[in-house]
């Protein structure tokens, strides 16, 4: 497995797999992603400033997307809760998605062990990373917990004005 930098020949792809994921959810009772949130408009923008990636099989083929966004990230401006660093110095990953035709395959933890690795080792200017999740999506909240984010509080109607988002943080540089 091994992540790259996304570029506009992947839109289509992304979009693909985000969608596939918006269903994933939808089965599983998660009411995440089910509005006009995560779309077209937020992949081609990502991609453009250099915040997409793909998560690819060791055989190279796209099963995941995911995006990495530069502070400030303005989604956390009304957080209910406190960070574990007061710090403009972090990232925020965002639009996690593995296609459920490789999902069980541990790609999800590949990407975070990967992702985490490599902030930590190479990016000593980056001081926490920063993630948020559906109240409901317990995968993914078992997923962010098991790579040592800690819960630091909740976002209510950012995505949708009746949702609720656990956020988590993720000190990397002491």
């Amino acid at each position: 497995m091994h992540l790259t930098k996304a570029s506009l020949d992947d839109l289509e792809r992304i979009v693909e797999i985000l969608e596939d994921g918006r269903n994933q959810l939808a089965e599983r009772g998660v009411d995440q992603w089910q509005g006009d949130y995560p779309n077209v408009d937020h992949v081609k923008e990502d991609i453009e400033n250099g915040f997409a990636y793909l998560v690819h099989s060791d055989d190279h083929e796209t099963v995941g997307a995911f995006s990495i966004l530069p502070a400030p990230d303005h989604s956390y401006d009304e957080l209910d809760g406190g960070w574990l660093l007061d710090t403009d110095r972090y990232l925020t990953i965002h639009r996690v998605a593995i296609h459920s035709d490789h999902a069980g395959n541990g790609y999800a933890s590949g990407l975070f062990k990967e992702l985490i690795d490599y902030i930590k080792l190479h990016r000593e200017d980056i001081k926490s990373l920063r993630i948020d999740t559906h109240e409901d999506n317990k995968p993914m909240q078992h997923l962010i917990e098991k790579y040592g984010f800690t819960r630091v509080g909740t976002l209510h109607g950012v995505y949708r004005p009746s949702e609720t988002s656990y956020v988590y943080e993720m000190i990397t540089q002491k």
